[in-house]
């Protein structure tokens, strides 16, 4: 069985002083393997790189139309977003809209991934609702169809029917049964599968036409949200959102927890799942980085590019000791 291949080094002076392992897989419109790096058959959770999945039964059950939802609660709906207030005053109107309140989620609440956010609530002694957990944007979305299908309230629970309805869309679209599933930080299920069903899922969404089926046209209006929106889907000086804004061609990307992280690149009909082994975040930007790179879908010299890949690593002095960098193989 293929092992984790290497992925990111980290240089400092003459030497490779760490290595991240991990696995890579892109997938072509057919669901064909274009390119690996690793083991494409490694079972994986990926996290927050799922949230597209997941949204697929709030389009194609009609609920995000009867609602009126926007682009950009369709984006929120796929963000881990900062928790800035471009983020939350949306997601606090959407629930307001459906007649509910922050007591409603089910995600539980943590202080703003962005920092100046967070550190203004820590200077005034502030609290943090439910709203600032950074999916509550995907937890808003799980609210509408909740609400539109009259299901019961505890919509975290495995066997509730929306998460039933996610498992079956996720598993139609990976093409592989998922063997399980573990919970998420925000106590939704997370489903399983390998790499190349998650590849094969974004090369689904890469490759969908609107107005084929419900499903396709559900996945192009999601993928297309994210691009329009990329400031919505993360936030400013995250990688997705710079990421996404500096690509020569439309590409939604997302990060999920633990280093997994996906591209949709819909001009090329190509998804891509990658999964840093050790969790470590630095690694899996500068890998989705370089693959875009190889693509032809981002220059190697842009500032955003830099902030992920080749990007220099300073000492408390401001001195640069060292680089983080693509693996030889990806370059």
């Amino acid at each position: 069985m293929p092992y984790p291949a290497p992925l990111c080094e980290i240089w400092r002076g003459p030497l490779a002083e760490s290595l991240h392992m991990g696995h890579a897989v892109i997938c072509d419109g057919t669901g064909e393997i274009v390119e690996a790096w690793g083991d494409p058959h490694a079972t994986i959770l990926p996290r927050s790189s799922a949230k597209m999945l997941q949204a697929l039964p709030l389009l194609e059950s009609g609920a995000a139309e009867a609602h009126g939802l926007t682009s950009e609660q369709l984006a929120l709906a796929c963000a881990s977003h900062n928790g800035a207030a471009i983020h939350t005053d949306r997601v606090n109107q959407w629930i307001a809209n459906l007649g509910l309140s922050d007591g409603d989620f089910r995600c539980g609440a943590h202080l703003p991934f962005g920092k100046e956010e967070s550190e203004a609530m820590i200077r005034s002694g502030e609290k943090p609702c439910q709203v600032h957990n950074n999916c509550s944007g995907k937890h808003a979305g799980f609210l509408t169809l909740t609400k539109h299908m009259g299901w019961r309230r505890e919509y975290v629970e495995p066997d509730h029917p929306l998460q039933q309805a996610v498992l079956q869309a996720f598993e139609d679209v990976t093409g592989e049964t998922s063997p399980g599933y573990g919970i998420d930080g925000c106590s939704a299920p997370n489903f399983a599968t390998t790499m190349h069903g998650m590849a094969r899922a974004m090369a689904f969404f890469a490759s969908a036409t609107e107005g084929a089926d419900a499903r396709q046209t559900a996945a192009v209006q999601l993928w297309q949200s994210m691009v329009k929106h990329p400031e919505l889907v993360a936030g400013e000086t995250r990688a997705c959102t710079e990421l996404m804004r500096a690509c020569k061609e439309p590409v939604a990307l997302k990060t999920g927890a633990e280093a997994f992280f996906i591209a949709i690149i819909p001009t090329r009909k190509l998804g891509i799942a990658l999964k840093i082994a050790d969790g470590g975040t630095r690694a899996a930007e500068c890998t989705i980085a370089a693959l875009l790179v190889r693509l032809g879908l981002l220059d190697a010299d842009h500032p955003a590019t830099r902030r992920f890949m080749n990007a220099p690593i300073t000492n408390w002095r401001g001195i640069e000791t060292g680089r983080i960098v693509p693996a030889v193989s990806l370059r």
